[in-house]
This record gives C-alpha cells, sequence and structure tokens, in this order.
C-alpha cells in the first residue's frame, strides 16, 4: 500500500472516532494537502482540522469538501483577523462603487444594484462621476487651494495660485484673460475640439498650445489654460489633472474597504498583514501576457516555466490573453486549456501552493469587447480546473490583493490605442513609457479614452478606475516592455512572451522590486 493511500486510510479513522464520515474523493484531497508533512505534523494537523469542522456546527456528519477547505483555511490565517486574507483575486464585477458628495467632502459607498443592461442616465452619469473625482483632487492640489493667511501674509506668496474656472463662467463672459477650465477633452464638431464639463461646453483653440507630458486622447480629462474670447478659449497650455498620493486619498474614503473582497475594512493598514508582507521574503507573483496556448513551442516553454517553479512555488502565476488565435472556436480553447493542465503534471508543489490565475483579452472567446470583461467559462476550463484546483478564472481587468499591497492587472493593447488616438504625439518618444504612465496616473482610469476607442460598460466603470492610487498596475500589452514609477504606484507593461523570446515578469512584493525574466532553451527554431 502506497503513502497516499496509507494517509487515505488513516484520515478515514480519525474523522470516524470524531464522529464524522468522510467520502474518498475527499479524503483524497486532505491527503494531498498533508503530503509534505512529516508523519507527527500530520497527526497535528488532523487533530487542528478535526476540531475546527467540529466548531463549525455541521449539519451532518458527512465532511463536504467546502467544509475542508474552510478549515483548512482558517488554519492557514492563523493570527489574522476575520475578512484578512493573504493573497486574494478581486472579480471586477464586485468592486465597490464610491460617490463623491459635495456637502460633506467624502467618498460614500453607492450601493444601489447594477447591471449590464443599465439605465439610459448613467451613459453621462459615469463621467460626471469620473470628472467629480478628478475636480475634487484638483482643488485640493496646492496651484488651485486658496493661499493661507498668516499675520496678514499669504503663505503661498511666492507661488502662483490659479481659479479653476467651469465651462458656464466662460459662456457668461465676453473676454477673460486668464481662464483654467478641467473638462472632458471631446470633438463636438468636425475638426474643433471642446472642453466639457457638467455645466456647458467651450471650444478650444489648439494652434499654439504647448502640451504637457502624457497622451492627450479624446475621451481624457484635461486642464486648460488660456485666454477666453469670442467663445473660444486659446489654449496656451495643456496638461492632465494632477495626480494624488494613494494615502492622501484614502482620507476621503473612510475606512471602508474601496479595494474589495471580503474585508469589511480595507486591509491596507493591517499590522498582521504587514508583518507577513515584511518576513515572507521569498514570495514572488509571476506575469505573462499574450499566452498562445495553440503554439506548440509555447506549451513547451510553459512545460519548463512550471516545472523551474515546482522546486519553490510562486504565490501566483498570472497567463494573460489571447489564449488562441481569434478562431472563436470554443471547443478548440477547452482542448488547449485541458492541455495546460496536463503540463503541470508531476509539479505537485506547485499545483499546491500556487494560484493559477487566467485573464482573458479581447480575442478570447464568449464576451464582447467591454471593459470590464468577464472571465472564461469554467465549462471551457473544467479540465484545467480539476487537474490544476487553485486555477482562477479572472476577469479583466481584475484586482489582487498580496498582504497589505493593491494589484491591478489589464490585458489591453492600450500603447497602440493612445498612439492612434492622441492629439499630440510626445516628441521625447525615447521615454515613451513614462508619457504612458503619467496618462494612467494622472487620470485615475485604466482606460481614459473615447468609448468608440474602447467602450466600457457604465454602470461598472468604478472598477476600472485606479484611485486612491494601487500599489502596482499590471499591463499586458503587446508592445515592448517597460516599468515606470509616479507618485508610489509603479506601471508595469509585461510585453508579449511569444514576440519577447518568452520573457516575463517577476514580482517581490517583499522589496516591490521586478525582475526581468527569460525562459531558455533550444526550441525557439520551433
Amino acid at each position: 500500500m502506497d503513502e497516499l493511500a496509507q494517509l487515505r486510510k488513516r484520515i478515514t479513522t480519525s474523522f470516524k472516532l470524531c464522529g464524522f464520515l468522510i467520502r474518498s474523493e475527499n479524503s483524497t484531497y486532505l491527503a494531498e494537502q498533508l503530503l509534505p508533512f512529516e508523519p507527527a505534523e500530520r497527526e497535528k494537523w488532523m487533530t487542528v482540522i478535526t476540531e475546527n469542522l467540529q466548531g463549525q456546527k455541521l449539519s451532518t456528519p458527512h465532511v463536504e469538501r467546502e467544509a475542508l477547505e474552510k478549515a483548512i483555511n482558517e488554519l492557514n490565517r492563523v493570527g489574522l483577523d476575520e475578512g484578512e486574507t493573504i493573497f486574494s483575486l478581486i472579480d471586477a464585477f464586485t468592486v465597490p462603487r464610491y460617490r463623491y458628495n459635495t456637502r460633506i467632502k467624502k467618498f460614500e459607498l453607492d450601493t444601489q444594484p447594477r447591471r449590464l443592461l443599465t439605465q439610459p442616465r448613467m451613459k453621462s452619469d459615469y463621467l460626471q462621476q469620473r470628472y467629480a473625482m478628478l475636480l475634487q483632487k484638483t482643488l485640493r492640489h496646492d496651484l488651485f487651494a486658496p493661499a493661507v493667511i498668516q499675520d496678514g501674509v499669504a503663505a503661498a506668496a511666492q507661488s502662483k495660485k490659479f481659479k479653476l474656472q467651469y465651462a458656464e463662467n466662460l459662456l457668461a463672459t465676453s473676454h477673460l484673460k486668464e481662464a483654467v477650465v478641467l473638462g472632458l477633452l471631446t470633438q463636438l464638431k468636425e475638426g474643433k475640439f471642446f472642453v466639457e464639463d457638467p455645466t456647458g461646453c467651450v471650444e478650444l483653440d489648439l494652434s499654439g498650445a504647448r502640451f504637457h507630458a502624457g497622451f492627450f486622447c479624446e475621451g481624457c480629462f484635461v486642464l486648460a489654460e488660456g485666454s477666453y474670447a469670442n467663445g473660444v478659449l486659446k489654449v496656451d497650455g495643456l496638461g492632465f489633472p494632477p495626480a494624488e498620493q494613494a494615502t492622501s486619498s484614502r482620507a476621503f474614503f473612510g475606512t471602508g474597504n474601496t479595494w474589495g473582497g471580503e474585508s469589511t475594512k480595507l486591509l491596507k493598514y493591517s499590522p498582521r498583514l504587514q508583518e507577513v508582507e515584511r518576513t515572507n521574503t521569498e514570495t514572488t507573483l509571476v506575469f505573462l501576457s499574450d499566452v498562445r496556448l495553440d503554439l506548440p513551442v509555447v506549451m513547451d516553454k510553459l512545460r519548463q516555466l512550471f516545472v523551474g517553479y515546482d522546486s519553490c512555488p510562486p504565490q501566483a502565476i498570472v497567463l494573460m490573453g489571447p489564449f488562441t488565435a481569434s478562431t472563436r472556436n470554443h471547443h478548440e480553447l477547452r482542448q488547449h486549456l485541458d492541455a495546460l493542465g496536463a503540463l503541470a503534471a508531476g509539479c505537485e508543489q506547485l499545483k499546491k501552493q500556487t494560484d493559477l490565475i487566467l485573464v482573458p483579452s479581447a480575442e478570447d472567446p464568449t464576451a464582447p469587447n467591454i471593459l470590464p470583461r468577464a472571465p472564461l467559462p469554467e465549462c471551457l476550463a473544467a479540465g484545467l480546473l480539476k487537474a490544476w484546483p487553485r486555477t482562477q478564472l479572472a476577469t479583466n481587468p481584475c484586482r489582487l490583493q498580496y498582504c497589505t499591497q493593491q494589484i491591478v492587472v489589464c490585458r489591453l493593447d492600450l500603447m497602440a490605442k493612445f498612439c492612434r488616438n492622441t492629439l499630440h504625439f510626445p516628441p521625447d518618444t525615447t521615454h515613451i513609457e513614462q508619457h504612458f504612465a503619467r496618462t494612467l496616473v494622472c487620470q485615475g482610469h485604466l482606460v481614459p479614452i473615447h468609448p468608440i476607442a474602447m467602450p466600457v460598460h457604465w454602470d461598472y466603470d468604478p472598477a476600472l478606475w485606479l484611485y486612491p492610487l494601487p500599489d502596482l498596475i499590471v499591463m499586458g500589452d503587446s508592445c515592448q516592455s517597460f516599468a515606470s514609477t509616479q507618485h508610489d504606484c509603479t506601471v508595469l507593461n509585461t510585453g508579449s512572451f511569444v514576440k519577447s523570446k518568452f520573457a516575463f515578469k517577476v514580482y517581490i512584493p517583499a522589496t516591490r522590486t521586478i525582475e526581468d525574466s527569460e525562459i531558455p532553451g533550444d526550441m525557439d527554431a520551433s
């Protein structure tokens, strides 16, 4: 009798002594979880697991898989408060929605039900909420906040202050020498651009404008500075709303969980999770994008990746699509996902300790090209889920929480969309990644672009917000990989796994560093 069978028999006996009955498939699952431990440790674990099951007050003596998983998860979280988790994946459709209350100057949780086919008013409402978010942080910025008077002297006399105008203020006058307006950059007439806010819209003359850093696409919010005359704002400078440190932003949300997940409180300041994060120096997160499972050479490289990580499993391996060519053949994708599960055969430590997260692209089947995108259907990944039980099918985008760190993952060729739709291409192309990162950080949004270029579900637009700023934004863009940090937020692009000679990124949360990795081998000829 092999060791696994002996352990299963021991589990069944131990459970019977405690008054429980356990089916063979559940005893096999528990035996696989306990197998890596020494015999003495296994006995201890069986004792504490049965004690936990007794505390769950099960309605029947039969122990189901769900109760076992709950017991194991709770025992792995010893020392953590209720709702605190070391690692979790957060579905974009469950991200909480907050609205800014101008009266109390705070964000409040919006508990109204949301739908994919929502009310027509939401077409403008989601843009108004995005505008309100950008307006309140802009008004707090040093350039726009009123000067503080001390002993009759303005403390900020040395620095120039701006007064933010609304569109209706400009439309109510004929001339204004200096004006700064925050609004949506839009093209209401062919070849003519306007800045629009909830009070109205003003035509822009951009012929002499100086563009600040970033990609200025129709559909983003801008600060337009210039002189107003005869219904036209002649723009001298066009910039973005100022970025704001996440620590400052969170002060206006209260103690609620703005990030999402099971916890009722924000886990960012949990002292226990901070200690776990500091001591787990070997923990890593692995990111790959453009993982074409229909290419044999990619499957060979993934096998090398799994075998290599079996001795030192990461916390999670995140695979981003497209997983096949855009044939929309559902059955073909199911076959490739089954083959992906077979690649991990023999990598038992990896399958037990690592979450495999699949993030679909716009080309993957069963969902329209609208963000947020639903995950791959479980029916297509049934074989993979059986072979690798810790597989999780994610939305696009999705959120990750590792201890106190907040990570956004999005699979989108956004750089090409920016370059194709920008009014002004940055002259400094050697640092184009900084323009990309600045655009996301200042806009506080994943896709600050016209809905025609990238449509979004109006009711679920808050799932795309980057406010307060997360610790890490992982973009799966097929352009060249890069990393740029601004305002304590790192924007990482993984690049294409196929086009970059099978390169991928490894994030180390304990040190907040990113490592470039590549799978070596002589299979490139394939």
